[in-house]
């Protein structure tokens, strides 16, 4: 690894907060942070202790002693900081989704391409240590042809009618908001598991709540959608954000002709191995292949989490800086491939018929 990686971050709020722990886990050193105005640049002096708090972007692109540049911002600024970045010659960290079309984020794969710098996407879900062992078992054909890919990511936090954000807003957040926001997070892990790609989609999105803080709501709360694979497999994912008592709940089966494999984000440090006599649950830490055993950081019993992944995918990010090819390290075409998806799903939904996933 590249040592003592220095960083900047872009955006100060929630997800800043969990860069610069992952940064500094790392190994790395958070060198400037800017927020969006003033008074979230001070916050940032408190909440993400930088060396230099930045007036600007501009300021922060201009330091040669910032290695990467972390983009922790409304989606709808994630393309032209990101541009920004790139044409300073910094290695981009860029916040999910990556564009809000597939034009920019196809734009920002080219232009990281010829500017030969390590650019990626947060799919951290990826690093936990179940996830690699059910890609692992599936790679391996333990689990056999895979037939049916299914399950839902679900959340609660735009359940009541009073709740708003700027995710709400498309002109900060895009044109989908549930489906691009988290939506993209399960497809990503169950490509990743499975080695399929999602070639076509049926989908229905809902506005559950059609006004909030005031102004219409142009983005779904919600989107069910069916889909087929490149391999022969089918399956469905619901997708919310308004599903009470569900606070972060991603889950997803992959069933093969000789065993299924189930995931669960709330209770991520067991992976369940389903099979026609038997039924297992595989703890973390205890027999794992070398693939997953690699991201596991505290023994069996004790519990591995969000934090921990995002801590391993910005470790697996810098090693690249230094040329390393980290497997599975989610980058900027892995974002292109998320924008073309979730481009299927809402022209799916507003066409109300099947829709081709442009391949990238």
């Amino acid at each position: 690894m590249v040592d003592r990686v220095r960083a900047g971050i872009v955006g100060v709020g929630f997800m800043g907060k969990v860069h610069a722990r992952a940064i500094r886990r790392t190994g790395g050193v958070v060198v400037r942070a800017v927020g969006s105005g003033p008074e979230s640049s001070r916050r940032a002096a408190e909440d993400l202790r930088p060396e230099i708090v930045a007036g600007t972007v501009e300021e922060l692109l201009a330091d040669d002693g910032i290695d990467v540049v972390h983009i922790c911002t409304p989606n709808a600024t994630h393309a032209p900081l990101a541009r920004a970045a790139i044409a300073a010659g910094k290695h981009v960290v860029c916040e999910k989704p990556l564009a809000v079309n597939p034009a920019e984020a196809e734009e920002l794969v080219v232009l990281a391409a010829e500017a030969g710098v390590t650019a990626t996407v947060p799919f951290v879900y990826r690093f936990y240590p179940t996830v690699r062992e059910a890609r692992a078992r599936v790679a391996a054909g333990a689990t056999g042809p895979v037939r049916l890919l299914h399950g839902s990511y679900l959340q609660d936090w735009l359940a009541a009618d009073t709740d708003d954000n700027w995710r709400v807003d498309a002109a900060a957040g895009g044109p989908s908001r549930a489906f691009a926001d988290i939506g993209v997070h399960w497809c990503d892990m169950v490509e990743f598991v499975s080695g399929h790609r999602i070639v076509r989609v049926a989908a229905q999105t809902m506005t559950a709540v059609p006004e909030r803080g005031g102004r219409g709501v142009e983005t779904e709360d919600a989107a069910v959608v069916m889909f087929e694979t490149d391999l022969g497999a089918v399956g469905n994912v619901t997708v919310s954000q308004i599903s009470q008592g569900r606070k972060n709940r991603l889950w997803f089966s992959v069933d093969g002709a000789t065993e299924s494999l189930t995931f669960d984000q709330e209770n991520p440090d067991t992976l369940w191995i389903g099979g026609r006599d038997v039924n297992r649950q595989l703890m973390r830490g205890s027999s794992e292949s070398p693939a997953a055993a690699r991201y596991v950081t505290v023994p069996a019993g004790h519990p591995q989490g969000y934090q921990d992944c995002f801590d391993a995918f910005v470790a697996d990010t810098y090693a690249a800086l230094s040329g390393a090819a980290p497997d599975g390290l989610p980058t900027f075409a892995d974002g292109l491939r998320a924008a073309h998806v979730t481009s299927a799903v809402l022209e799916a939904a507003e066409k109300h018929t099947w829709v081709e996933v442009t391949p990238c």
